[in-house]
């Protein structure tokens, strides 16, 4: 965010002679604190008004709130601040349901809605006939509301679902033994996700007591290229994942002006001395905190040689979007200004007049990208679909191996390239099963043996002796039912 307000305050372009304004806060991924910070945006931080007005009628002090966390705090915001018609505008938050312009009227994100991911991954399994999967989800609306989504379209194209459980982070411990015992007596390999990396973590540390390798796991934006994940699957659980993310993102100078963050000459020193001591495991000597044998900041450590999301600059996705949503504020700011080569300062400005103009802008960003809001204030859907593949120095690498672009004709919207997939257990082949049922007329020969799905008996022959039958069950005809 501070990257972009630079660059605006310092074009001759865009808002010439205005400078924008910002403050920070840390909303912490809770509600509770997420509200209490909007609502301190929103009116100013004081707990009265001055004897002389009336209730309600001061204006906002800020024209727009850039940013909020996940959906669920999202949705906290965007409930309070609605009324007020102040743009709320996330880089994060994904639920569908916050295209809902009934419930929020003044929400706009830079990140795509669950409702295309949600398909794209259907897609994405219907596209390998991965017709016989389990599902797992968090236990809030982000991950209720994308499997829900997911689990309609995938009923649609004739997938079925063994089983569909959801945890949270906070569960007790036997709640995510129980999911662990669910995937264990499943006949299904193939593990269509909404996690987060917490919950995932979680999740295969569990599943390594029992040495649970060899599924498919299908995952969404929320892990797919999430370095720490990978870290900490240590037992290669997750090899081969398949998922949906959001592609990748250049912008010239973010990288350098991210790494160039000084925790001591910031314009918010406190929360930039925590990320500090984070990012280092080290204390400074005035902080609170400083406790115990950890050793001392000095403010000069080199963020060049930390190696994690923060410094790979995996995250530069997510940057990138809160990046298009200052922008799309200054465009709008822009236009209500009539900008020329000066603006006009004597326009009254107030968040909904803003709030309609960034509806509508439409802007490229400097690298090329176009940026515009539908009419529910959602951006183009395009996903990059990433498959988990081991490097031989042991590191994870998430490769791009086809595209997702929900804007496309249908037959058009999943694009996969040329590139060799890495499969779970090392396989370096999608298997091809030919499911044929006792009874089919048309494959008289059929084998005895099989599984009992959907009240059909079949058997899978794969054309790779060296696969196992693990990656495709069909539903059964009404007519083979026994």
């Amino acid at each position: 965010m501070l990257f972009a307000i630079e660059e605006i305050n310092n074009s001759t372009d865009l808002l010439p002679g205005i400078s924008l304004g910002y403050e920070l806060y840390d909303d912490c991924v809770f509600i509770a604190r997420a509200v209490k910070v909007a609502l301190a945006l929103a009116n100013g931080n004081e707990d009265v008004s001055a004897p002389s007005e009336e209730p309600c009628t001061r204006p906002a002090k800020v024209l727009a709130i850039i940013g909020g966390t996940f959906s669920s705090p999202c949705m906290a915001v965007s409930t309070v601040i609605g009324p007020f018609y102040i743009p709320v505008i996330a880089h994060i938050a994904t639920c569908a349901c916050l295209s809902d312009k009934t419930k929020y009227p003044s929400f706009i994100r830079t990140i795509p809605s669950d409702y295309y991911q949600s398909r794209g991954l259907a897609h994405l399994v219907k596209h390998f006939n991965w017709t016989w999967v389990g599902a797992i989800r968090m236990d809030n609306d982000y991950g209720n509301n994308g499997m829900a989504i997911f689990t309609e379209v995938a009923q649609q194209l004739g997938i079925c679902l063994e089983y569909s459980v959801a945890f949270y982070r906070s569960d007790p411990p036997d709640k995510i033994q129980k999911i662990v015992d669910i995937i264990r007596a499943s006949t299904s390999k193939v593990i269509v996700t909404f996690l987060s990396p917490t919950e995932l973590t979680l999740l295969i540390h569990q599943m390594s007591h029992y040495n649970l390798t060899g599924y498919q796991w299908v995952g969404n934006e929320g892990w797919i290229i999430d370095a720490y994940t990978a870290a900490m699957d240590r037992h290669h659980i997750l090899d081969g994942a398949m998922g949906l993310s959001i592609p990748k993102a250049h912008v010239s100078g973010m990288t350098e002006f991210i790494l160039d963050v000084k925790p001591l000459n910031s314009s918010s020193q406190e929360l930039f001395t925590e990320f500090w001591e984070a990012l280092f495991s080290c204390k400074f000597r005035q902080s609170n905190a400083s406790a115990g044998n950890e050793r001392e900041c000095t403010g000069h450590e080199d963020v060049n040689q930390v190696q994690n999301s923060y410094t790979d600059m995996s995250m530069t996705p997510l940057f990138y979007n809160m990046y298009k949503g200052v922008y799309a504020v200054a465009h709008a700011l822009h236009n209500m200004l009539s900008c020329n080569k000066t603006c006009d300062k004597n326009v009254q400005l107030d968040p909904f007049t803003i709030l309609q103009h960034i509806k509508k802008v439409k802007f490229k960003t400097k690298e090329g990208d176009e940026v515009y809001f539908d009419e529910n204030g959602d951006p183009v859907a395009k996903y990059e679909i990433i498959n988990w593949q081991p490097s031989e120095n042991g590191i994870m690498d998430f490769v791009t191996v086809g595209l997702y672009d929900a804007s496309l004709p249908a037959d058009k919207q999943m694009v996969m390239q040329n590139i060799s997939l890495m499969w779970p257990q090392n396989s370096q082949q999608a298997e091809e099963p030919v499911c044929r049922l006792r009874g089919d007329p048309e494959n008289p020969e059929i084998s005895k043996d099989g599984d009992i799905i959907l009240g059909g008996i079949f058997s899978v022959h794969s054309k790779y002796e060296n696969i196992q039958d693990t990656f495709m069950q069909k539903p059964v005809p009404v007519q083979y039912y026994r």
